[in-house]
C-alpha cells in the first residue's frame, strides 16, 4: 500500500469519525456552529477592510512617505508603519475636503455672464492650494508641512505631519516624567509620528478647529514603552449651539463605536486642558482630548484613534459650508483677532506639544508653530 493511500484512508475514518460525533449532536449546536462561523467570518473582513486602508498609495499623499518605502512594505504589520500610513491618509483627505471649498467659493463667486468680456477671451479662477514642504532631520526622521494661505474661504490652514526618532534630550524625558512615565534614563531611543492641523478661516462666523493624534515608543532597560494620544476641538468666535451640537455629536459617535466610557472621559480631559489658566477662560467649546492611551491593547487603541481623525472631516466641513458665506463687517473681524490672541497664548504658554517639539533636538520651528495665525 502506498503512503497516499494509508493518508488517504486516515482522512477518510477521520470524517467519518467526525460526522458520526456531529451527527449525534442536538439541533441547537449546528445553529450555534453556523451563527459562530457568521461572526468569526464577519470579524475578520472588518478588521480586513480596516487594515486595508492603510496601504500604500502615493499619488494619493501630499508627498513621499518620511521613511523609505522598502522598510515600509518590509514591515507593514508593525505599528510605526501602520500610524505612518495613518497619518499620510488623513493630511491628504483633509487638505482635499479644504481645497474643495476654496475651489467652490471662487466658483460660486461669479460667472462668466457677470464679466464683461468678449467670450473668446480665457479668466482665470485664482486658486488657493496648500504649498508642500517635505523636510528631515540630522537626528532622523522628517515630516511633511502642508500651508494654504490667503484664500477665499480659510486665512491660513496648517496640516502638517512628523515622523522622528532618535534620543530623547533630558528636558522632553523630564517633561513626560511629570506626567507620571516611569522612565529610568536621562536619554532614551524614541519614534513619535503624528498627524497636527489647525485652521484659522476668513470669516469670523466660522469656527477654527485643531486636531492631533499621534503615536509615541520610548526604548529603556525595561524595554518598549508605546501609547497614544490626541484629540480634537472647536473654538467659534461666535457660538452657535448648533455647531457644537452636530461637532460634539459626530466625535461621540466615534468615540462609542469603541467604548462608551471614552467621550464623556476625553470631553472632560478636553475641557480641563484646554483652559487658560491666567485668565481664568476656556479656549473654546472643546471637543475630545486623550493622552497615555496604552490600552485595551495596540490594535484597539490604533483602530480607535483612527476613527477619531476620521471624524475630524464630517465634523468640522459642514460648519464651514455652513457660515463661510455669513455676513459680517468691522467688529465682527476686532472680535475674531482678539480671540485669536488667546489662541496664541494658550499655544506658546502652556500647549504640550509646543514644548515637547522646542525641546526637540533639530527642531523644525516653522512646523511646531505652525498653529499660529496670520493675524492676531
Amino acid at each position: 500500500m502506498s503512503f497516499k493511500t494509508v493518508v488517504r484512508s486516515l482522512q477518510t475514518l477521520s470524517y467519518v469519525g467526525s460526522y458520526r460525533k456531529i451527527r449525534d449532536r442536538p439541533y441547537k449546536f449546528y445553529c450555534a456552529a453556523v451563527l459562530g462561523t457568521g461572526y468569526i467570518a464577519y470579524s475578520q473582513m472588518k478588521r480586513n477592510k480596516a487594515e486595508m486602508k492603510e496601504i500604500i498609495q502615493l499619488k494619493n499623499y501630499m508627498a513621499e512617505p518620511i521613511t523609505p518605502l522598502s522598510e515600509l512594505e518590509k514591515n507593514q504589520d508593525d505599528m510605526k508603519t501602520q500610524m505612518e500610513l495613518l497619518i499620510m491618509r488623513i493630511q491628504a483627505e483633509f487638505c482635499r475636503a479644504l481645497e474643495k471649498e476654496e475651489d467652490q467659493a471662487w466658483e460660486d463667486e461669479k460667472t462668466a455672464d457677470d464679466y464683461d468680456f468678449d467670450n473668446d477671451v480665457f479668466l482665470p479662477s485664482p486658486e488657493a492650494k496648500f504649498k508642500v514642504d517635505r523636510w528631515t532631520r540630522k537626528e532622523g526622521g522628517g515630516g511633511i508641512t502642508c500651508v494654504l494661505q490667503d484664500g477665499r474661504v480659510f486665512e491660513k490652514a496648517g496640516v502638517n505631519i512628523s515622523v522622528v526618532h532618535g534620543k530623547l534630550p533630558p528636558a522632553a524625558v523630564q517633561q513626560m516624567r511629570s506626567r507620571g512615565k516611569n522612565l529610568q534614563s536621562s536619554e532614551l531611543p524614541f519614534f513619535a509620528a503624528g498627524v497636527s492641523a489647525v485652521i484659522h478661516p476668513r470669516n469670523p462666523m466660522v469656527p477654527t478647529i485643531h486636531f492631533n493624534y499621534r503615536y509615541f515608543e520610548v526604548q529603556d532597560k525595561d524595554g518598549v514603552q508605546w501609547w497614544f494620544g490626541g484629540g480634537t476641538d472647536l473654538t467659534p468666535y461666535y457660538l452657535s449651539e448648533e455647531d457644537a451640537v452636530h461637532f460634539h455629536l459626530t466625535l461621540k459617535h466615534a468615540c462609542d463605536a469603541h467604548d462608551p466610557s471614552y467621550y464623556p472621559k476625553f470631553k472632560k480631559w478636553c475641557d480641563d486642558y484646554f483652559t487658560i489658566t491666567h485668565r481664568g477662560e476656556r479656549r473654546g467649546v472643546g471637543g475630545i482630548f486623550f493622552d497615555d492611551v496604552d490600552y485595551p491593547s495596540q490594535q484597539e487603541a490604533f483602530e480607535f484613534v483612527t476613527s477619531c481623525a476620521e471624524a475630524v472631516i464630517p465634523s468640522y466641513i459642514p460648519l464651514v459650508q455652513r457660515h463661510k458665506d455669513d455676513a459680517y463687517g468691522y467688529h465682527e473681524r476686532q472680535w475674531q483677532l482678539l480671540r485669536r490672541g488667546r489662541y496664541v497664548e494658550f499655544n506658546l504658554i502652556y500647549d504640550r506639544g509646543t514644548k515637547f517639539g522646542l525641546h526637540t533636538p533639530e527642531a523644525r520651528y516653522e512646523s511646531i508653530l505652525m498653529s499660529l495665525p496670520l493675524n492676531a
